[in-house]
Formats: C-alpha cells, sequence, structure tokens
C-alpha cells in the first residue's frame, strides 16, 4: 500500500465539497485503494473520511459514522479497510467505509494505542505503543489452527462482546511480540514483497526485523531484535576517527558511546553510561578512547566486548577534546582553558589560556608541535608546542591570533604544512587566516559549522546548519559557488572527520546518525595514494579474561580429546555392530539370490510357453480382423450408394423449389405495385374531404364569437346588480364577523395561556426524555464495560480452575510426601531426645563452668581496678619526675651562670685592686662595679621571678592538657563500651526470638505427632473393619500382643513385618503369631512374637511360630532384595525397618529387634539390625536346611533432660550505673558454637 501526495495538474484540477474546517485537525496520510484507483481514503487526529474521485472531483460516500480517535490504517487487497484505534482497538470496514467487525489490539486489557498497520496475503500486522506487535490472519486460511490457540478463543469473545452481532471473525490473533524496551512504540512498519520478512521502525530511531514465515516462537523469541545493529536516538555531540584501525567513536545525547567499523559498515561496540557524554576522541592505536562528561573527563579502554574506563581527570563538562596524532599527548577544554596531558604518565604537562568563551575546536598539526584552537569569543590562537616536561607552561608559545568578536567560530583547521587556517562560524562566512591575517572570506548563503581538510592537503569538506555537506574547490578561489552540495543529514552538522588514508569523509548531526561517504574524482575512481594503508588487528584483552578463555580452551581441548576417544570406541563398537550386521545381510541376501535365481528359470521357462502361446493367438487374431474388415466394406459400400441415390432425389427436387419461388417473387411484385396505386387514389379523396370541412368549421365559428360578445355584455350588466347587493349583505355579514372575532380574541387568550402551560409541560417533557436518554446511552456505556468485565471474569476463571487444578495435583503430590515424610518422623524424635539425654551432663559441666568463670570475673575486675589506680600513679609519678629534671636543669644553669659571673667578678676585682694607692680611680673603678654587678643581680632577681612563672604556666598547661587527653579517652571508652553493650543487647534478643521460634517448632511438632497418632489410630479401625485377621488378646493373662508379619517388598519376594501392642507405661506379657507369603506384593505373615520377661521390666523374650515358611528366607538371593518387619500397636502405631536379605541370610537369620517409648509409654521407634558385617559376596550360598530365626528382643525406655533457663538480661540503668551481668549475658558466644556442635554430634543413626 503506497502512501502518496495528491498534486494538481495544469489541465485538470481535483476539487473536493466545501465543508466547515475543524478546529485543530490535520490529515496525516492519503492513499489509494489498491484495487480501485478512483477511491481515496483520508486520515488524521480524529479524521477517517473515503472519497470517490469522479468528474474532476473528489466526492464523499456514504458510510456510518466511526465513534473513535483514528491513529492508522491500511487498504487490503480483498475490499476491506484495516482501521487501529488510539483506545487499542482493530476495526474492519467495507470498501465504502461500513463496520463489520471489531478486534482487540492486544491479548492483555491495557490500552495501546495502535499507530501501525500492514497487509499481507495471509493476514495483516499491527503495531503500536509498548513496543508491541501483533500479526492476525484469516479465519479461512489453512495454516490457522496451527497458531491460532488461545489468543482466538479472547479475541472472539472481544469481538462479540463489541458487536453483538457477528457470527465468525474474519481475523484471528496469531503470534504477539514485543521489543526489549517496552516503553518506546512503533510508529512504522514494511513488508517485503516475498512477505517472509516484516520490518519495524521505533520512536527511539531503531529498526527491528521479524520472520514472518518462521514456526511458532517460544520463551525470548518472542522479543523483536534489531536489524542491522543498533543506532543512536538522540542529538551526537562527539565524533573521531582513528588512524591505525577503521573505526570511528561516537557519543550521543542518549548516554552512549558507540564504536564504529566504516570497513564492514558495523557496530563494534556499545556502552551505556549514567550521564550523557559531551566528547568523544579515540587514541590513534585504536586501543583507548576519551570520553567527556559532566564531573570528569575519563580514559578508557576499548576492550573485545568492553569499554572500561581505567583513568579519571577532574575537568568538568569538557566539550572538546583531541588525541595529537602521535597519540603521546591529549588537549581537552576546560571552560576556556585548554589543559595538555600526558597519555602515558598522565600528568597536567600545559595550559594554553587566552581564550575569554568557551572553546569550540582544537586541531593538532600533523607533526604534533602546533596547535590551533576556535571559540565562540571570536578568537583563533596558533600555539607552538616546545618542550612539554613540566605543568608550568613554559614550552608552550602563542604564535599567531586572529580575534573577529562579531562572529563565533565553531571549527578551525590547519592545513598540513601549518601555514594556513581555515575557519567557519556564525557569520556564514568561510576565511583563510594566513599570519593572523584573514586573506580570504567567501561569504555563503547559510550558516557553516564544520570545516575538515584532507590529510593530503588536496580536498576541502564544509558542514551546514541544513545538514548539507559542501566539496569545496581547493585550493579556495574568491568564488564560494564552486563546490558540490550533497544532502544527507535533516540537522545541523555537529562534527566532520576525514579517514588517515583521504578515502572515506564522515560526518555526524542532530538527526542522530552518521554518514559514511567515500571520496572520488568527478570521474569516480577513488584517490591515489601513495602507499596501501594497512590496519592494525591487535586487541585488548584483561588478564582474567584471556585466563579463562585459556582455561575454558583447555578444558574445551580436553574435552574434544575425551569426545574423540569416545567417538573412536563408539565408531569401533559400531564398526563391530555393522560387520556382523553386514555378515547377517550378505548371508540372508545369497539365500535370497539363490531363490530368486531357482524362481526366475521357473519364470523364464512360463515366458516361453507364453510366447508361444500369443504367437499363435496372435495369428488367429490376424485371421479373424481380416475375415471381419472384408465383411465391413461391403457392408459400407452397399449403405454409400443408397445414400448417392438420396442426394440426387433431393439435388432434383431443390432445383425445383428454385423455379417455383422465382415465380412467386415476380407475382407479388406486381400486386405490390398495383395496391399501392389504389391506396394513393383513396387518400386523395379523403384529404379534399376534410380541407372541405375545415372552411364549414371556420364559418360556424365566427357566428358563435358573436353570441359570445353579446352573452358578455349581457353577463356584466346582471353581474353590478348582484354586486350591489352582495356589498350591503356582506357589509352586514362584516360587522357579525367583527362581533365574532372580538369574542374569539377572549378565547384565543385563554387558550393561548393554555398553549403556554402545555408548551412548559411539553418542554419539561423532553428534559426529561433528553435525560432518560443519556442515562439510557450510560447504562449502554455500563452494560458494554460489565460485558467485557464477564468476558474478562470468565477468562479469569478458566484460568483460576486450570490454577486449582494444578493446585489439587500439588495438594496430592504434597500429600504423598507427606506420608512418607511421616515415616522418618519417628526415628528423628528418637533421635532428639537422644541427643537431650546426652546435653543433660553437659549442661552440669556448663553450670560448673559458669560459676568458675563468674569467680574469675570477680578477679579480672578487681586486677582490672588494681591496674587503673596504678596507672594513674605511674602517670602523676612520671609528671613529678619530669617537672623534677626540669627543675634541676634550671639549677645547674643558674649555678653555671653564677659560677661565671663570680669568675669574672674576681677578675674585674683584681684589676680595681691595683688602683688601691689612687683613691679617685679607685672609688670610680668600684662604682663601676656596682653598677656592672649588682644591677645585673638585680635584673637576675626580677627574671628569675618571670621564669617561675613561665614554668608555673608550663606545668598548668601541661596539666590541662593531660586532663582533657584522659577526659577525651573515658569518653571514647564509654561510647565504645555502650556500643559493645548495645550490640550484645541485640545479639541477646535476636538470640530470644530463635529460641521462641525453636519452642514454637516444637509445639508445633508435638501437634503434628498428636494428629500423625491419630491418623494412625484411624487407619488400624480401617483395618479392623476390612477383618484383617489380628490376634486374640489372652483373658487370663490379661497382655497385649506383639506380632510378627512378612510379605514381599522392593525388588525382594519375602519381607517379614513386626507388629507391637502397648498401651501402658508398663510392659506385660505378649502372644504373638506368624504369617508368612512368597509371591511379591502379596500381605505380611506372621513370624513369631515378643514376649516381656517378668521381673524385668524392660526386656523381652522372642517366640517362633513353629508354622513359618523359611524356604523363601533361605534361597539364593541378590544384592538388592531386601527383609523387612512391621510392627503395629493396638492404638494403631505401625513401625517399618528393613535390612538386606543376603545380610540376613550372611547373619544365619539372627537379628535383634528394639522397641523405644516415651515417658508416657508410648512406642515411637523400632531397631532392626542383624549380626553380619561387611558387603554382600557375589557368590552367596545357600542356607542349611534345618535352621531357624535367632531372634533377641528388649524395650528401651526414653528419659527427658533438663531444659535450659534464661535469664533476665540486665542492662545500665538511666542513672548511669551499671547493673551486674550473669555469666551467660557476658559470655554467651563463646557458648552458642559449643551447644550447636553438641546438638549435632550425637550417636549416628541406628541400623536398618
Amino acid at each position: 500500500m503506497a502512501t502518496v501526495k495528491l498534486a494538481s495538474a495544469p489541465s485538470d484540477k481535483i476539487t473536493t465539497p466545501t465543508s466547515p474546517a475543524l478546529p485543530s485537525t490535520t490529515i496525516h496520510e492519503v492513499s489509494f485503494n489498491p484495487n480501485d484507483n478512483t477511491q481515496v481514503c483520508i486520515i488524521g487526529s480524529g479524521i477517517f473520511k473515503l472519497y470517490r474521485y469522479s468528474e474532476g472531483t473528489l466526492k464523499p460516500m456514504l458510510f456510518q459514522k466511526l465513534e473513535a480517535r483514528v491513529s492508522a490504517r491500511e487498504m487490503r487487497a480483498d475490499e476491506r479497510i484495516a482501521i487501529g484505534t488510539e483506545d487499542s482497538r482493530i476495526l474492519i470496514c467495507e470498501s465504502n467505509g461500513e463496520l463489520k467487525h471489531e478486534l482487540p489490539f492486544f491479548s492483555d486489557t491495557s490500552t495501546r494505542a495502535v499507530h501501525a498497520i500492514v497487509s499481507f496475503n495471509k493476514g495483516f500486522a499491527a503495531a503500536g505503543a509498548s513496543g508491541s506487535l501483533v500479526l492476525f490472519e484469516r479465519a479461512d486460511d489453512a495454516h490457522h489452527h496451527a497458531s491460532a490457540g488461545k489468543d482466538a478463543a479472547t479475541a472472539a469473545s472481544g469481538e462479540a462482546s463489541a458487536t453483538g452481532s457477528l457470527a465468525k471473525e474474519p481475523f484471528r490473533r496469531m503470534r504477539e511480540y514485543s521489543l526489549q524496551d517496552e516503553a518506546t512504540k512503533i510508529v512504522n512498519l514494511a513488508m517485503n514483497p516475498t512477505e517472509d520478512n516484516l520490518l519495524c521502525t521505533s520512536e527511539n530511531n531503531q529498526i527491528y526485523c521479524l520472520p514472518v514465515g518462521s514456526a511458532e516462537v517460544k520463551g525470548d523469541e518472542s522479543k523483536l531484535e534489531t536489524f542491522s545493529q543498533p543506532f543512536h536516538h538522540g542529538q551526537i555531540t562527539g565524533m573521531d576517527t582513528c588512524i591505525r584501525k577503521p573505526l570511528i567513536a561516537t557519543c550521543s545525547n542518549d548516554k552512549s558511546v558507540r564504536i564504529w567499523n566504516y570497513l564492514d559498515s558495523s557496530n563494534e561496540l556499545v556502552k551505556y553510561f549514567s550521564e550523557e557524554a559531551y566528547s568523544v576522541a579515540i587514541h590513534p592505536s585504536g586501543l583507548y578512547i576519551l570520553v567527556g562528561f559532566s564531573d570528569k573527563l575519563r580514559l578508557m579502554n576499548l576492550l573485545i566486548d568492553d569499554i572500561r574506563p581505567f583513568r579519571e581527570f577532574t575537568i568538568r563538562g569538557c566539550r572538546e577534546c583531541r588525541f595529537s596524532n602521535g597519540g603521546q599527548y591529549f588537549a581537552a577544554v576546560h571552560g576556556n582553558t585548554i589543559q595538555i596531558y600526558s597519555t602515558w604518565r598522565f600528568e597536567n604537562v600545559g595550559n594554553l589560556k587566552g581564550h575569554n568563551g568557551k572553546v569550540r575546536s582544537i586541531h593538532w598539526s600533523p607533526d604534533d608541535r602546533k596547535i590551533v584552537t576556535a571559540g565562540i569569543d571570536g578568537a583563533i590562537y596558533d600555539w607552538l608546542l616546545k618542550d612539554m616536561n613540566g605543568n608550568t607552561g613554559g614550552g608552550v608559545k602563542r604564535e599567531g591570533e586572529s580575534i573577529l568578536k562579531s562572529c563565533s567560530y565553531t571549527c578551525a583547521v590547519a592545513s598540513p604544512d601549518g601555514k594556513s587556517i581555515f575557519a567557519v562560524g556564525s557569520d556564514k562566512t568561510l576565511k583563510e587566516i594566513v599570519d593572523s591575517q584573514i586573506v580570504r572570506e567567501l561569504e555563503s548563503n547559510q550558516v557553516l559549522i564544520q570545516v575538515a581538510l584532507s590529510h593530503s592537503g588536496r580536498m576541502m569538506f564544509v558542514g551546514t546548519a541544513s545538514g548539507t555537506i559542501r566539496s569545496m574547490k581547493f585550493p579556495l578561489s574568491n568564488d564560494l559557488d564552486e563546490y558540490q552540495e550533497h544532502l544527507c543529514h535533516s540537522g545541523a552538522v555537529t562534527k566532520l572527520r576525514v579517514s588517515y588514508d583521504d578515502t572515506h569523509l564522515f560526518s555526524a548531526s542532530d538527526d542522530g546518525c552518521v554518514y559514511v561517504f567515500r571520496i572520488a574524482d568527478k570521474e569516480g575512481r577513488g584517490m591515489k595514494r601513495e602507499r596501501e594503508t594497512i590496519f592494525a588487528d591487535e586487541i585488548l584483552v584483561t588478564k582474567s579474561d584471556l585466563e579463562e578463555k585459556n582455561q575454558m580452551m583447555a578444558e574445551l581441548k580436553t574435552r574434544v580429546e575425551e569426545l574423540k576417544m569416545e567417538n573412536e570406541y563408539q565408531l569401533r563398537l559400531k564398526d563391530m555392530n555393522f560387520n556382523e550386521k553386514i555378515k547377517e545381510v550378505t548371508e540372508k541376501f545369497l539365500q535370497e539370490i539363490e531363490a530368486l535365481k531357482i524362481t526366475s528359470t521357473v519364470l523364464r521357462t512360463d515366458k516361453e510357453k507364453e510366447e508361444v502361446r500369443h504367437e499363435e493367438e496372435m495369428v488367429e487374431e490376424r485371421e479373424r480382423h481380416s475375415r471381419e474388415m472384408l465383411d465391413l466394406e461391403t457392408v459400407h459400400n452397399s449403405k454409400l450408394m443408397a445414400e448417392y441415390d438420396k442426394f440426387q432425389a433431393l439435388q432434383q427436387s431443390t432445383a425445383e423449389l428454385q423455379l417455383q419461388w422465382e415465380v412467386q417473387m415476380r407475382d407479388m411484385q406486381s400486386a405490390k405495385e398495383k395496391a399501392l396505386a389504389e391506396l394513393t387514389n383513396h387518400f386523395e379523396l379523403k384529404l379534399r374531404e376534410k380541407q372541405a370541412e375545415i372552411e364549414r368549421i371556420q364559418n360556424d365559428m365566427k357566428l358563435q364569437f358573436k353570441e359570445y360578445e353579446e352573452t358578455t355584455r349581457e353577463t356584466e350588466e346582471d353581474a353590478d346588480s348582484e354586486i350591489l347587493e352582495l356589498k350591503h349583505r356582506y357589509e352586514r355579514k362584516l360587522k357579525e364577523e367583527r362581533e365574532v372575532g372580538l369574542r374569539l380574541k377572549g378565547e384565543n387568550g385563554i387558550m393561548r395561556k393554555k398553549f403556554n402551560t402545555l408548551q412548559a409541560e411539553i418542554d419539561a417533557h423532553k428534559a426529561e426524555i433528553a435525560k432518560m436518554f443519556a442515562e439510557e446511552k450510560k447504562l449502554h456505556s455500563i452494560i458494554k464495560s460489565l460485558e467485557k468485565d464477564i468476558a474478562g471474569l470468565k477468562k479469569e476463571i478458566q484460568e483460576r480452575d486450570e490454577t486449582i487444578q494444578d493446585k489439587e495435583k500439588r495438594i496430592y503430590d504434597l500429600k504423598k510426601k507427606n506420608q512418607e515424610l511421616e515415616k522418618f518422623k519417628f526415628v528423628l524424635d528418637y533421635k532428639i531426645k537422644e541427643l537431650k539425654r546426652q546435653i543433660e551432663p553437659r549442661e552440669q559441666d556448663i553450670q560448673g563452668m559458669t560459676n568458675q568463670i563468674k569467680e574469675m570475673d570477680t578477679e579480672l575486675e578487681h586486677y582490672h581496678k588494681a591496674n587503673t589506680d596504678l596507672e594513674l600513679q605511674i602517670a602523676d609519678l612520671k609528671l613529678k619526675l619530669k617537672a623534677a629534671e626540669k627543675q634541676v636543669v634550671t639549677e645547674h644553669a643558674r649555678l653555671k651562670g653564677c659560677c661565671a659571673t663570680i669568675k669574672h667578678f674576681k677578675v674585674d676585682l683584681n684589676e680595681c685592686v691595683q688602683f688601691i694607692q689612687e683613691p679617685k680611680i679607685m672609688k670610680a673603678q668600684v662604682k663601676k662595679l656596682y653598677q656592672k654587678y649588682c644591677k645585673e643581680a638585680m635584673k637576675d632577681e626580677e627574671t628569675l621571678d618571670v621564669d617561675i612563672q613561665q614554668e608555673y604556666s608550663r606545668h598548668r598547661e601541661y596539666l590541662e592538657k593531660t586532663v582533657s587527653s584522659l577526659r577525651q579517652k573515658v569518653s571514647k571508652d564509654q561510647g565504645i563500651h555502650r556500643s559493645e553493650n548495645v550490640q550484645i543487647m541485640e545479639e541477646n534478643a535476636i538470640l530470644i526470638k530463635e529460641i521462641n521460634q525453636l519452642r514454637k517448632d516444637l509445639r508445633s511438632m508435638r501437634s503434628k505427632e498428636k494428629a500423625a497418632e491419630l491418623a494412625l489410630r484411624h487407619i488400624v479401625s480401617v483395618t479392623e473393619s476390612k477383618e484383617v485377621p489380628m490376634p486374640k488378646r489372652n483373658p487370663d493373662l490379661g497382655i497385649n500382643a506383639v506380632v510378627l508379619l512378612a510379605a514381599s517388598y522392593g525388588s525382594s519376594l519375602v519381607v517379614l513385618d513386626l507388629l507391637l501392642v502397648r498401651s501402658t507405661s508398663v510392659i506385660s506379657k505378649a502372644s504373638t503369631f506368624v504369617q508368612n507369603v512368597v509371591a511379591r506384593g502379596s500381605d505380611f505373615t506372621p513370624r513369631g512374637r515378643l514376649v516381656p520377661v517378668d521381673k524385668k521390666p524392660w526386656a523381652a523374650r522372642y517366640e517362633a511360630d513353629s508354622d513359618i515358611d523359611l524356604s523363601s528366607v533361605s534361597r539364593v538371593s541378590n544384592s538388592d532384595e531386601f527383609y523387612t518387619i512391621k510392627a503395629v500397636a493396638d492404638n494403631g502405631i505401625e513401625f517399618v525397618s528393613s535390612v538386606r536379605l543376603c545380610l540376613l541370610q550372611k547373619a544365619l537369620l539372627k537379628d535383634f529387634i528394639t522397641i523405644h517409648y516415651d515417658q508416657t509409654g508410648v512406642p515411637y521407634h523400632m531397631d532392626y539390625t542383624v549380626d553380619a558385617n561387611g558387603p554382600c559376596s557375589s557368590s552367596q550360598k545357600p542356607m542349611p536346611s534345618k535352621i531357624s530365626f535367632k531372634t533377641k528382643g528388649g524395650f528401651a525406655k526414653s528419659v527427658d533432660g533438663e531444659r535450659p533457663r534464661l535469664e533476665q538480661i540486665t542492662v545500665e540503668a538511666a542513672t548511669g550505673k551499671k547493673e551486674e551481668k550473669t555469666f551467660i549475658q557476658k559470655y554467651w558466644y563463646y557458648f552458642v558454637p559449643v551447644l550447636i556442635i553438641l546438638l549435632f554430634s550425637g550417636n549416628e543413626e541406628p541400623k536398618k
């Protein structure tokens, strides 16, 4: 079905009937009927129209109104129209628009709009919201029954509830599919001409393929797979190419980074991130990529199946980054600064500062010595890189600049020689800059965004804001019109790159598309290359992946070797089998060949006899045939002569008839001429008579006109007189009528009032009727919804019935499993009680250890307190010692100072004594001594006071710091102890919960035991009602019976069963009887009895039955045959235990039976063992003929141990005082593992 646009030709004009325009309605599609090119279908938002093109106009066709928002349609070849609506319905209409059927779009009850429909021979496909796609096929198709299933029933119920009058739906749901991302809707569908593949496109720019002709889908195959590879579905923000590999790296607003192989047009790697990627650059080796995010710039490894980051740089919102051509450096934009990093050392080796706005373009020269940058501030800088060994920027020099503030540059590139720079920006011009001067400026009709130069420097490409790519004539001339323009993108070109070998051009755009162009000259030839480019094929693989693959390969190799050996062995076996079969078949065929030779000789003789007989018959047939031919020839000759005579007679009669016909024709011609003359004369006479009659009638008419005039005059005179009379008469009548009119006016007013009241009543009734109609519509809608709900509930009931059946089956299986588990219950109870009995002495040991640990706790606390006091004393003594040492040091210093002063004073005094003969000089010298030493002594006293104060302040500060540190330590220890207490308290609470849960489980197990006992009693009562032979009670002894029975079990044919009857805790004497069977699967047979021994309450004696049959027990048995006994009490409790029959024979029928009782005297378990060790031997010898059972029996009573007690947990009170904890509260974490080990280290399970 093709969608076309109506276009008017100059000669023919198409007109449509004018109609008032609907508000906010747009037409989406116009299509023609494939079988009738005069029928046109138009759909839009809530519009569905059919028109017929006739006589140059589009005439609307009659069809019923559809109360639905139409979203898709498809015209089928069988004169039907499939219409999709926004409320998850598909309407099937005839070619005139009449609605015939209604189908639900999807099987569930969710509302999914239908956005696309496409038809094919078997049916049609519909797709829409939630990524859903459904295939429908015709109900009368031969292949319908293979895929109808439950969906057909659902569709039928939905149609019946919607239309109500449909007998059979024309289409039925065949299969349902969905996309991996169910939040995406499918917008378009297309079918290939062979109708074996269906393509669909989604709103996120992805293409999916579905093989329509395939068989039934199962499980995950109902998900649609992408066609070729997934694409970007957002604006592409960054793109870069690799030098040593045919790879392209792109990033987009869809939070993905993709690696493309442009030689085989495939997507090699896809990685989704949690945030949007702003820029991307790929290393020349193709092993690393650089991706800029909003928070950081990340350097990532390109592995074989993943993109994995391994280094991050603190560069926020990097919109542009590029690797150098050698790969040793990379440049990244950080705001208006370009930072240069070393790829191998990850160090910042330089910063390029100078731009006042955001930098939009970075370009490395081929030798990596220069960088050209351009920004939205209208500046283009040419940077020279010298020695990039530090991060000071000393190795970076600005070599050239060009600033044009009226233009915001988006891209700038340099020529291979680095002399020219080409830039594009917002001013719609292409600029060539040489030596920081604009030497050429070419204007364009639209904004140029990207520019790219080939590595050879002979080609230039420019990307525009409208999505076109221009191949410029290079070197540039003054005429910008010299270019070739290629239309490709629907949005602005964001990135433009040329491959390293100048053979491909890559472009990315806002529309999410990446285009790959092959570069060729005007004649279509590829560009000439100096040498062939050889791409690298190495990849990065992690060590763990490589080890896993090597390990897998080693395992697979060993597996292959094993399979080879196994296959060789199988082939040898098959060869041997086939050789034997070939021998058998050869012998068989040789025998058959001999038989066939005999039969062939017999058949050959029969054939020769038949040939002779056949030749004789052929001679006879030839003679008979020749005779019959002669006879037939004579007969046919006579017949031919007769027919010839008849022909001669008929020819003669025909000639006579011809003569007669000619005579008759001449006579008829003469008669015709005569009759014509007579008719001519007759009509001429009549014509004359009519003319005379016309003249007479005209005269009569004149006379009648005169009479009419006279009559008219007299009539007028009479009319005047009559008019006067009528005037007077009607004036009287007028007066009467006026009086009547006045009376009628009054009556009319009364009637008008009545009419108004009736009109108001009519309006009220009309309003009520309209309200009733609205209610009726509501009720109809409610009825329809309820019908849909009923259909859904019926379906739900059906599903629940199936679920109930499954649950019942599950319950039946669980009951069977429960019956099997109840058999092991008694053994487990016995083991639990034995463990309790073993725990009791250990609990006493634990109690003693608890008391010992309490005493050790008190001693440990005493030692802790003594240690803390000693530690405080040691700290005080250390402080005092430090202060004393400081004081000693100061005193030593003071003493040294005093000694030096005395020494100096002695020297000065000796000098002064020399002037003893001169009093004046002596006086002056003594005065100097006084001024020198007496003032210094005063000063020393003052400094001494200052030193004491300083020492005091130092001591004070030291003590304050010590106190604060001790306070912090105490508070920290208190917090640690508090957290430990809280943790211990929480763990104790968890243990208490677990103990309570165990108690609940114990109570539930006891209740289950009671229920099992009641069930067993019921079973015994049932067996008694079926008259099962049971032992009789001896009234003289007053005791119960212990019965041994035997029956077949497993693969054995003889099994014995022990029945125990006991009702009190005291064992009394019991009588027994034995039954025996030989056939497999028969009932148990008595064997003997267990009798309690007097004066020994828990001892028993075995008494065998004299009629026991030991023939089946004493025969040679297999290792998989079992001997089983069963014990039954009078309250219905049964116990079953078994041993291998070969072990019983090996022990010479020597066995042991022990019955266990609880404290209430109820039996709960039976132990059955034989006196034999080791496995059964393959060469088992038959037993002696005269032998009987040597059975020893006994009874055992269980004793309950003491239950553990839990003391109340004490916690720190609100007052801050700590209450005393119990031993278990302090050291419970030591005892829990010990208890667990004790619980699980009981006796082994008794042998069966």
